[in-house]
């Protein structure tokens, strides 16, 4: 009887505390799928279950409250929600959870020239978002780009700022720069291409390390680099993001989508900085950072046609007018000796499209061309150049069984003018004028899911240079989902453009020595590419994906400032260069709303003559880059911390007793951003740039040589030519400014908002 009563009194109690307390309930789906072994957890607490067959769940005895519900299943997006839970209720709650969204999913088109998923892609090509590039805002893609492992923004002038891109230790020329795969910026203008591009418009930006010339032709021997815009049919009605900072640097961006009719659609982008104070921190009477005004306008168009064939077409305008040099400088003194200064003035207009053709086959004509004008003085030096690019393509894709054909026909005329001798020819005007038409093929090979090999071929023929092939190899082994192998291997070419090869040569403080006809670059690449993915029962998710790289160069171009102070001599290497080394990103998502990107690279660049191996200017051993990100929803608020590393760097000096520094110090960028998005459509954000405030100057006696005489009005030389030591030039030298590695701005604030209406 006892046990009995014990009995009854627990029904008892037990029915009450379920009258009185709460229960949840639901299913969880993935696509209208099932899901089965989902795990439904209360944090905080130890309600915990997981789903059962039929992707149901449920969790009883639940004290009314505040919670916060998660859901969690291996390989797909982990998703928590605020609820609360009220007594005596019986809350419902389905789920559908989707395919875990990070960098190694994303769509590609830049390693094969097709739309696939970039772990389906047997070539390596990294994905970066407009949202990691807002992590640390920029006037520029070339500035956002510092962020990006084994991707470098090189300065090489210490007065007007410009530079170009390194990837993996390899100068800008041999980079390719393109705009949805078209190649409008060449090497004469990387830095003014990417700057103006308004950040609205972009929808991702693709990588692609080491020779991609078997596809893209000359120029993509080291690297290629595809900033793919917007479709106008899915963007914003209208966008806009503008921020200052404590140095008064402003920028805006702006889009703007519109319909003409009810079978065009059209993206209107604008981007605008300036300027235009002159800051002198470090005292030498020279500015600090050029003084810009910068106005780019854009404009993207998308036609319906029959069948869903492909018609777009864009345009952009560009107008830059910098300067940098003594603070006391004024337009008046433009090209004069009197107060030295850099002026530039840079115009650009860029045309590029796609038509895919009314025929049964898929056949698609691609066009672009540029025009870029630059009126420059360096001091008292001129350089007036003109260029205009004409690139067409048609290709063909076709898939027959396991094989995925690619086939094309493409042409380039490159019209290259300046007042410098390059383009002269017995005193008289000789413009350079290049024809480099080419075809290519590219099998695909499916054998199943696990192997896939890809065999390209190109031939061009340049009207200089004759015949060049590039082939290119391809092989991806899928041993599963989380786990994928790539081995490539290919060849790069790159034709001779004298003004690319180094922006010192138009400073004015050295002259230019051509040692002996310079012939087309060339180049070998192998790498081995490993993805490897984790998904942890908790929803963590990490990727590492890791790549051994070995490029060998012939032909290479490289400038000698060493053999005279006065002078940059250059000639093809008498020898080989190589470029390897490992490199390594790792992806890190957690899931109470922590995320990690970082990444390194260990690299080996030198040029090796007569058995001895150097290691060239402005090449660093290591780099290495960071971006932690951490959002607190419960106030809306989102706080990323990136930065930026790299070990030393080779300098160059004017002589022996030089009293800089003949190496680079280990240095650091690093940045902090909050960001608000309490505000519908709003975002507002804050943070510090440079928070080490790192300077170059640190150090140094001086960056900048012989500023007290810009135009060596009191430098004296022997009968060799060498700079003399006198009382008056204690160090033997000149005025030059390539003594440069770094951005010469410290530690500043910067205050933004950015609005999206859809």
């Amino acid at each position: 009887m006892k046990h009995l009563f014990l009995i009854l009194s627990f029904f008892v109690f037990h029915h009450s505390f379920s009258q009185n307390s709460t229960s949840i309930s639901g299913e969880i789906a993935v696509e209208n799928k099932e899901m089965q072994q989902a795990t439904i957890e209360l944090l905080k607490t130890n309600h915990k279950t997981q789903t059962d067959s039929l992707g149901n769940y449920r969790l009883e005895n639940i004290p009314a409250g505040n919670y916060k519900i998660k859901i969690a299943s291996f390989g797909l997006k982990t998703v928590t929600k605020n609820i609360v839970l009220k007594e005596k209720e019986h809350l419902v709650l389905d789920f559908e959870l989707k395919n875990e969204e990070n960098e190694l999913n994303e769509v590609v088109v830049s390693g094969t020239l097709k739309a696939v998923k970039r772990l389906e892609s047997a070539v390596p090509v990294e994905v970066y978002s407009p949202i990691f590039f807002k992590k640390n805002p920029t006037a520029s893609i070339y500035e956002a780009l510092q962020n990006v492992n084994g991707v470098r923004p090189q300065l090489n002038c210490g007065v007007c700022n410009t530079g170009d891109i390194h990837i993996n230790g390899l100068e800008g020329p041999y980079t390719s720069v393109m705009i949805d795969g078209m190649p409008i910026v060449s090497s004469l203008s990387t830095v003014y291409g990417l700057s103006g591009i308004p950040n609205s418009l972009v929808e991702r930006i693709e990588i692609v390390k080491g020779p991609a010339s078997s596809l893209y032709g000359s120029e993509a021997v080291g690297g290629l680099i595809n900033i793919i815009t917007k479709n106008p049919i899915k963007a914003p009605l209208f966008s806009v993001d503008v921020f200052t900072t404590s140095w008064l640097e402003t920028n805006a961006d702006l889009g703007v989508k519109f319909n003409a009719g009810s079978k065009a659609t059209s993206l209107l982008g604008l981007n605008y900085y300036n300027y235009g104070q002159t800051i002198d921190n470090d005292h030498d009477g020279f500015t600090d950072v050029t003084a810009q005004n910068r106005i780019s306008v854009f404009n993207k168009w998308n036609f319906a046609r029959q069948q869903n064939r492909l018609f777009t077409f864009a345009v952009r305008g560009m107008y830059e007018d910098r300067w940098g040099g003594d603070v006391r400088w004024e337009k008046k003194y433009r090209g004069g000796d009197e107060i030295y200064g850099e002026s530039i003035y840079t115009k650009r207009g860029e045309l590029l499209g796609s038509y895919q053709l009314p025929t049964t086959e898929k056949l698609m004509l691609s066009f672009s061309g540029t025009m870029h004008y630059q009126d420059s003085r360096y001091g008292t030096t001129s350089y007036i150049a003109n260029q205009k690019i004409g690139f067409l393509q048609l290709s063909w894709d076709k898939k027959i069984g396991k094989n995925d054909l690619l086939a094309g026909l493409a042409s380039r005329y490159t019209y290259y003018d300046d007042n410098t001798p390059s383009t002269a020819l017995s005193n008289e005007n000789n413009p350079e004028k290049t024809w480099l038409p080419g075809i290519f093929l590219q099998d695909e090979i499916a054998f199943n899911e696990k192997h896939k090999l890809l065999l390209g071929l190109r031939y061009d023929y340049n009207s200089i240079h004759g015949n060049i092939f590039t082939p290119r190899f391809a092989y991806k082994l899928k041993f599963n989902e989380n786990n994928i192998l790539r081995f490539n291997a290919g060849t790069g070419f790159r034709v001779v453009n004298l003004f690319t090869e180094d922006h010192a040569a138009l400073t004015g403080s050295r002259e230019v020595v051509i040692a002996n006809n310079l012939d087309p670059e060339k180049s070998i690449n192998a790498n081995l590419n490993y993805i490897k993915k984790i998904y942890f029962s908790s929803g963590t998710f990490l990727g590492i994906e890791t790549t051994a790289f070995y490029t060998r160069f012939s032909n290479k171009i490289v400038s000698d400032y060493e053999a005279d102070p006065n002078k940059i001599i250059y000639d093809n290497i008498d020898g080989y260069a190589l470029s390897q080394g490992i490199s390594t990103n790792i992806d890190l998502n957690f899931n109470n709303g922590l995320k990690l990107i970082t990444g390194a690279t260990f690299m080996d660049v030198s040029n090796v003559q007569n058995g001895v191996k150097e290691r060239p200017f402005l090449t660093e051993k290591f780099t290495a880059t960071w971006s932690v990100s951490y959002k607190i929803n419960p106030i809306d608020l989102t706080v990323d911390y990136t930065g930026n590393i790299y070990s030393p760097m080779k300098l160059p000096l004017l002589s022996d007793t030089d009293p800089r520094n003949p190496n680079s110090p280990w240095y650091s960028l690093q940045n902090i951003q909050f960001t608000y998005t309490g505000w519908k459509n709003f975002e507002l954000y804050a943070g510090i740039k440079n928070l080490l405030n790192f300077t170059p100057k640190q150090n140094n006696p001086f960056l900048i040589s012989r500023i007290e005489d810009p135009f060596d009005k009191n430098v004296q030389y022997d009968t060799n030519g060498k700079v003399l030591v006198i009382p008056d030039n204690p160090y033997g030298l000149t005025f030059d400014t390539t003594y440069v590695y770094g951005p010469n701005q410290g530690i500043r604030g910067f205050f933004g908002l950015r609005y999206n209406l859809f």
